[in-house]
């Protein structure tokens, strides 16, 4: 078993601090679902994970397995078994789809970029038609005339072929339709009996049709507040993320 940790985690981006000390835990085959409000601070711990050099670490720490990785670069923290889906996806129509996920596999396998492996693209294109993907999208530049829902499915795609350690994946239903969602949520529930531990926000309730998550947390103004199950979502879902912090409030005496 696999373990990736955040503790006491602080984050700033340009100066201002983002997160305030968050603290979660994955391990290898769970499903954990990240909820808050816009502007909470999910897609900042989730760029802080990967290694993005633009949000900085003021204090804290990101352990994979006990191991501190926080000045890992990105490549490295990858090549380890971390796999991050991002928000909003960046376009590089210069490079082939195809190529973009040979390369993935190569550094996986400590290989040259372009060594050639033309099992991954027959197992891609296997994946691509179980997610809804179009064969051509291969041909084309990675995000070049994706759409919002395109876009969604190729990251799936990257992480089932990669079967990363942890797979985390912000929003991966957004922008989708409910077969989208199906497919998408069919996607998560793979990985995590494959072995992979799954670490996935999401805004909506919708996506538990289709997933079955271990633990839930949500967070708020850069921290986590609040640590449950899935009645949490269907919860936040019927009345919204403050009327349900006050309930919370009522019942515990507690500040969030």
């Amino acid at each position: 078993m696999h373990r990736l940790q955040v503790e006491n985690l602080r984050v700033a981006v340009s100066g201002k601090e983002i997160l305030r000390g968050v603290t979660l835990s994955i391990s290898t085959g769970e499903v954990v679902v990240l909820m808050g409000p816009n502007g909470s601070g999910k897609s900042t711990l989730f760029q802080a994970i990967a290694g993005n050099p633009k949000y900085e670490i003021i204090d804290g720490d990101i352990l994979l397995d006990g191991e501190s990785i926080k000045d890992l670069p990105p490549e490295e923290r990858f090549a380890r078994g971390i796999y991050v889906g991002f928000q909003s996806p960046i376009a590089v129509p210069e490079v082939r789809f195809a190529f973009l996920l040979q390369a993935m596999m190569n550094i996986r396998a400590g290989k040259k970029l372009t060594d050639p492996n033309p099992q991954v693209l027959a197992q891609a294109q296997k994946i691509a038609a179980e997610l809804g993907l179009r064969p051509d999208v291969f041909n084309r530049g990675v995000g070049a005339g994706f759409s919002g829902g395109e876009f969604k499915r190729a990251e799936v795609l990257q992480a089932l072929l990669l079967n990363p350690k942890f797979a985390i994946l912000d929003e991966p239903d957004s922008g989708l339709d409910i077969d989208g969602i199906s497919a998408v949520g069919k996607a998560v529930m793979r990985l995590a009996s494959s072995g992979s531990g799954i670490l996935i926000s999401t805004h909506y309730a919708r996506v538990l049709k289709f997933i079955k998550p271990t633990k839930v947390y949500v967070m708020a103004e850069g921290r986590v507040v609040l640590e449950g199950d899935e009645n949490v979502i269907k919860r936040i879902e019927e009345v919204g993320y403050q009327s349900y912090f006050n309930e919370i409030k009522q019942a515990f005496g507690a500040s969030l």
